[in-house]
This record gives C-alpha cells, structure tokens and sequence, in this order.
C-alpha cells in the first residue's frame, strides 16, 4: 500500500517534539508538506524531513494533494484550519482543545462527517502506559464502584515548552481563548470521562489568574465535578507548579484505592480493602522534560490504513471540551453548571 501523504499545520514546539517526529518515525507516513506563518520555522522541518514549505495552510491545500493533516496551532485556529483540510478531503489529527466553543467543535464534526473524513483529537493522556494499565484494572471490577476522585494536571507553564518562551500565543486570550484549562484541564476531563467509562453531570469552577504577570488567559483552575453515575471528585490544572508538578489521578473506589501517577509518576498503586498493595510500572508518561512516544500519531495512523474511526473522536473531544467551558461559565456566573 501507497504511503499516507501528511502535511503539518503549525510547526511550534508541539509539532517538532511530537507530530513530526513521530511521523517521520512511522513507517506508512511520507511527510509532504508543512505551513507556518513563520516561514523558516516550516522551512527547517521541510529540509530535516523532506517536504515543501508554505506561508499558510491555505496555500498547501491548494498545492498539494494530502491525505491527512495535523493541525499543531494557535487553539482560535483549529476550527478554521480542521474544517479547511476536511474540505480538502484530508483526514484531520487536531491538537486539543479540539475548539475554542461547542459550535466550532461541531462544525468540524460536521465537516468531517460530510467529507468522510476521519478527525481525532489528539487526547493522549488515554493513550499513556500507566493509564491504559489503569483502565485495564478498574474494568476488570475488581475495585468495584468509584466513589470520589481526583484527577491533577500542572507545571510551571507554557513559557518553559513554547518555541516563543514567554511571548507565546499561550498568554494571548484572543489566540489561546483559554490558558491552563485549554492547555492542561482539558487532558484531565477527557482522561477521567474515559477512565470512569462515564459522563460529567455537574460542573462547578474557581478559575483564575493568580500568579503570571500581564496575561489574561487562566493560570490555575479547580472544579468540582458530579459524574452521571454519582461519583464526584476534583480536577486542577495549574501553570504555577514551579516545583513538583503534577500529573496524577487518584480514585477512591468500595473495595480500595487506585493511585496513578502520585509517586515517580509513571506508576500504577492499587490499595485494596484487605491491606494487599499491588504496584505496577507499565511505561513511561510523556512530559515536557521527557518526550517518549505520545502513541497518538500512530493510532491516527492506524486509523486511517486500517479504516477503523478514531477512538478518540470529534464527538469525544466536544465532549471533553464541554467540561472546561462548563467550568469558565461558573466561574463567570457563581453558579454550578449542568451538562
């Protein structure tokens, strides 16, 4: 079978630490073109990996016929960018949050499904070792019912990861439309969603800007979240975790307690009732400091030459994204959000 023509949409650092080389890394992939705004930026992924480089993506979809697209940009630009390469007949891979509101989100879903398209979000928490282990685990009953949990993202901000540092798009509301929640506590509604096998009921937010100077897109978020089945439980996403950050879940459960996460970070702990400690260590997580494989690249790969829909899917992604604007219209109205 024919290689997958791929072009690239952005070429931050998201689209050089993980989608290009890990295309470049898949053996049915052939890089063919990349569009950044920044011209050299494109330039230097198309002479490291081959492929041609464009000033926009329009402009690449003009010129080049490809059969998927990664869209690695600003959040205010998945929407416009996603929709424009269904239309152009390409699968579509959209960096999270999938949109900047539930409309947007649809009208991708939409065009996706009126192309016949797949589009996958790139959620991966879903797809790293030690939550794959974790949802193996709680599936088998063993632990029986959730009954309160808590699910954490943070880290000392985008500024440390971002190719522009402190000038990035992250800290510009009318590009980023939302700060820590959109970069980080999105992940989180979309893993535990996933982990509970269950939706978010309720959601309630203190959402704010505590700490980063000059900016007007959220740094800190805690929520309280009612799950449909009862369960309820916090989730954080913070950008001030300038020390010890975190990426963990913990489920509290009938018959004992799940830790994720919550001590070398890589770790699956299961606690039961009857003092038995079962640890596994499964894999790595992928973090900004060590970027092992997101495993998101080849499922959308795997998608696409094995013509089996997405997993994590534009419905899921709407979904998740629900979650966090639930959350800012709390914050905004003092009120708990029904979803």
């Amino acid at each position: 079978m024919s290689k997958i023509k791929v072009a690239v949409f952005g070429c931050g650092a998201i689209a050089q630490r993980r989608h290009i080389p890990e295309y470049a890394s898949n053996p049915d992939v052939e890089l063919v073109a990349f569009a950044d705004p920044v011209l050299e930026r494109a330039q230097k992924m198309a002479e490291q990996y081959g492929g041609k480089a464009y000033a926009s993506h329009e402009e690449l979809l003009k010129t080049e016929k490809v059969d998927a697209v990664s869209v690695c940009t600003p959040n205010y630009l998945h929407a416009p960018m996603a929709i424009a390469a269904a239309n152009a007949g390409a699968h579509v891979l959209v960096e999270k949050p999938m949109a900047t509101t539930l409309e947007e989100a649809q009208q991708m879903i939409d065009a996706a499904r009126s192309n016949n398209v797949y589009l996958m979000v790139g959620h991966n928490q879903r797809l790293m070792p030690p939550h794959v282990k974790a949802k193996e685990l709680l599936d088998s009953g063993r632990l029986g019912k959730v009954l309160t949990f808590r699910t954490a993202f943070g880290h000392p901000g985008p500024e440390g990861w971002s190719v522009d540092g402190r000038g990035s798009w992250f800290f510009r509301k009318e590009e980023a439309a939302m700060g820590a929640m959109g970069d980080l506590g999105v992940h989180k509604s979309d893993f535990i969603r996933y982990l509970l096998n269950d939706e978010v009921a309720e959601v309630a937010g203190f959402v704010g800007t505590i700490h980063k100077e000059g900016t007007d897109v959220d740094d800190n978020a805690t929520c309280l979240l009612r799950m449909k089945n009862g369960a309820i439980g916090t989730l954080t996403a913070s950008w001030t975790q300038y020390r010890g950050g975190d990426n963990s879940t913990v489920l509290w459960c009938e018959n004992g307690v799940m830790k994720i996460g919550t001590v070398n970070g890589d770790e699956v702990i299961v606690e039961l009732r009857d003092g038995s400690v079962e640890t596994y260590v499964v894999g790595a997580m992928a973090t900004n400091e060590k970027q092992v494989p997101s495993g998101v690249i080849d499922a959308f790969v795997r998608s696409i030459t094995t013509q089996t829909p997405p997993s994590i899917s534009g419905e899921e992604g709407k979904k998740s994204l629900a979650v966090i604007l639930a959350a800012f219209e709390s914050q905004a109205t003092g009120r708990m959000v029904k979803l």
